[in-house]
Formats: structure tokens, sequence, C-alpha cells
């Protein structure tokens, strides 16, 4: 019988916390976790909730500097480190469902069948989309918007007058991102499944075979890895040269329960790993060592994972509301 060896073991450096309801999203602002929660409230370190919405929160994103929130009141609020809170667009009646932070300031939410974005300068610029937008992330040269929704992904420069660029595919996207080298144009599906782009000649690549959806995506700080959710290991997609095409990808941290969350240490080849059982593990490329941070067992379905800047602290959070930070040894 082949006997897996069970992971070495972080649990003894856990601070865990007890955060009362859904968490959505875990940050950092320098070197204080901050926690978003589903029901409206953000928890900056040790001190009192933050309402912006008054209600639900339901897309959010961060940045280090920010934290962008949407809500059911049609509000997108910008809430910064020292827990000043601005409004940065109301589109009455509208559920806003996705969010995402720019460069220089900029931040883009969907209301309806539109894709909104409003640069560092507050000027606001909208575009009509053919479905509704469900994940919006804007490419990391340049002020340009990628959108994600039916029948493929559109990529649109809000501040000229080119023509918005698309990107075809049959079936409902979900999330969006660009690679950190500005190469490549990667999708999740509806139908358990990733599509990509190349930007230079729209060549496609298809990454198949999971078992559930993929909403969790995250690449290594180097750009050459793409590691995602939806299967019982965390699967990485490698994207040197011409991307993964014909290429097998890689399985880590096989357990028998679901990845929901992926994040990649911001420095090295080190990957945390969230599991619907309440398990987080942390596993390095390079050798495939393994790191348990949180056994589960419990339940807790891990919704959050982020690191900090330097890579030496690891938030979590889970939708029971259970949540935690580790301290990596130096």
């Amino acid at each position: 019988m082949n006997m897996k060896t069970p992971p070495v073991s972080l649990q003894d450096r856990v601070s865990p916390r007890d955060l009362g309801g859904h968490i959505l999203r875990a940050g950092f602002f320098g070197p204080e976790a901050f926690f978003i929660l589903a029901d409206g409230q953000i928890l900056i370190g040790e001190r009192e909730a933050i309402t912006p919405h008054g209600d639900a929160i339901l897309a959010c994103d961060c940045d280090g500097k920010r934290i962008v929130t949407g809500g059911d009141d049609g509000k997108i609020i910008e809430t910064r480190a020292d827990g000043a809170s601005h409004l940065l667009g109301h589109e009455q009646g509208r559920w806003i469902e996705a969010v995402s932070l720019g460069p220089d300031g900029a931040a883009a939410w969907s209301a309806g069948k539109k894709a909104v974005a409003r640069d560092g300068k507050g000027q606001v610029k909208s575009i009509a989309m053919p479905s509704t937008p469900q994940g919006l992330a804007f490419a990391p040269k340049g002020y340009r918007l990628g959108v994600a929704h039916v029948d493929g992904a559109t990529c649109w420069f809000p501040n000229t007058a080119a023509e918005p660029e698309t990107f075809g595919w049959k079936g409902p996207h979900l999330d969006i991102t660009f690679s950190p080298d500005n190469r490549f144009l990667i999708t999740s599906m509806q139908e358990n499944q990733l599509h990509g782009w190349r930007l230079a000649d729209k060549g496609h690549m298809r990454m198949s075979g999971y078992p559930s959806k993929t909403r969790s995506l995250s690449w290594s700080h180097d750009g050459l890895w793409l590691a995602t959710s939806g299967a019982e290991a965390a699967i990485i997609w490698p994207f040197a040269k011409d991307g993964p095409t014909g290429k097998a990808p890689r399985e880590c941290g096989i357990r028998p329960a679901k990845v929901t969350q992926v994040a990649f240490h911001p420095k090295g080849l080190v990957l945390a790993i969230g599991y619907e059982d309440g398990w987080v593990m942390l596993v390095r490329l390079t050798d495939a060592a393994e790191l348990l941070v949180r056994a589960g067992g419990d339940g807790a379905v891990i919704t959050a994972l982020a690191w900090d800047d330097d890579g030496k602290v690891l938030a979590f959070g889970a939708e029971s509301g259970a949540g935690g930070l580790v301290s990596l040894p130096l």
C-alpha cells in the first residue's frame, strides 16, 4: 500500500479567529490583516468593524492600499487602511456583483449589462456588454479592462477612442485574469474548464478536465504558473513560452476534498491551498513538500487566502466565519 507521508504541521503557529460570518476576502494593509464579510462588515486588525454599505457586500477587491466593495444598494465604495470610506459610484436600482481595482487609483464595476471604469482622477466611462459581466480584471500594463461575459471576453481601453477587442468562445465565462507579463488572457467557465487566448494573435488555449467550477485563480510571482481550484488537488498550468497548449498541468496538495482557494506566495514558488473541508496547506513546487496550516473536518469551506507583501504571514477565512493568521518560520 502506498501510504502518503503526513505533512509537517504549522498549526502551532496559527492565531485563530472566529469572525462570525461568511468571509469573502482577506488581505493586508502593511502588517495589519483585514477580512471582508458577506454580511457587510470589514474588519481591519483589532479595530471596530466598518460597515460601508450598511448591508450585504456582494463583490470585493483589494490591492494592499484600498478595498473596493459593491453591494445590493447599488453603491461602489472604497475603504482605505485608516478605515475611511468614500463613494466611487452609485448605480441606482442595480446590484453590484463584480468589481476590480486597477492602476493609479482606478476601479471598475459591473451594473446590469454594462461595465464601468473610473480612473484615479474620477473620470467615469462605461461600455455595453452582450450580457451581464461576470468577471472584471485590469491588465498589468496600461489602463485596460478585461470583461468576462457570455461567449467570450472583451478588452477595453476606457480612456481612448479605440474599439474594444473581443475574444470569442461559446459559453458563459465567469472569472478573468491577465498573466503578469501581459501575454495571456484567461477565463474560467460555467462548463468546468478554463479558456485562454494569446493576446498577440488571439490563439486559443483550452484547459479542461475539472470535476467542478474553477473560481479561484492565482499566478506565481514569476508569471510562469497559474494555480487553480476546482479539483481534489491544486491544478497548476505552465505558462512559459506559448502557454499550456499540449502540456499537462501539475497537481499539488492531492486530498479527498475539493480545492476551493489558491494563493501563490508573493516571492517564491510556494502555494497556499484551501479545501472545502476546512483544511489549509502550503505546497512548495520545487520538491512538492507539504506543510499543514489548518486541519479541517469541521465543514468550514475555505473561501479566502491572502499573503502579506513579504510572504511572512498567511491569512485564511472560511464560509463559517472561522479565520486565522499563520506566521511562517524564517
